[in-house]
């Protein structure tokens, strides 16, 4: 950091991903981070969902945040849909290409995408 301006542009980069973990919206979806998911790649996973979902405008409708153990670690990372009114999806084996995919298919379009889902191993 060289200014207070860039120290501000950071903390608003910063205040988006906040925003978008810590909302109340219809769709929660939630990733595993426990050490097993992070060894796993959960990480970039994590920041994949939480860059789409801003990027896509979702914020209003999606939140992204994280959990410790999920407890099934063979399937890692692993990520969990929740919406309103619908049963829980379970995605796992997760990759950033993968939550791109899901981003666009589930949490805009409405589609789960059933061969990365815990039905299909």
């Amino acid at each position: 950091m060289k200014s207070l301006a860039e120290l501000a542009a950071i903390k608003e980069k910063m205040q988006n991903r906040v925003v978008l973990r810590e909302g109340s919206s219809n769709i929660r979806v939630v990733v595993g981070m426990a050490t097993c998911g992070i060894a796993a790649g959960a990480r970039p996973v994590l920041n994949t969902f939480v860059e789409e979902v801003n990027s896509q405008n979702l914020g209003d409708k999606v939140t992204v945040t994280q959990t410790g153990c999920i407890g099934i670690c063979q399937f890692e990372p692993v990520v969990e849909v929740f919406e309103a009114g619908k049963e829980k999806v379970t995605y796992v084996k997760m990759t950033s290409e993968k939550a791109k995919e899901v981003v666009e298919k589930h949490l805009k379009g409405g589609h789960v995408v059933e061969e990365y889902t815990i039905s299909n191993i």
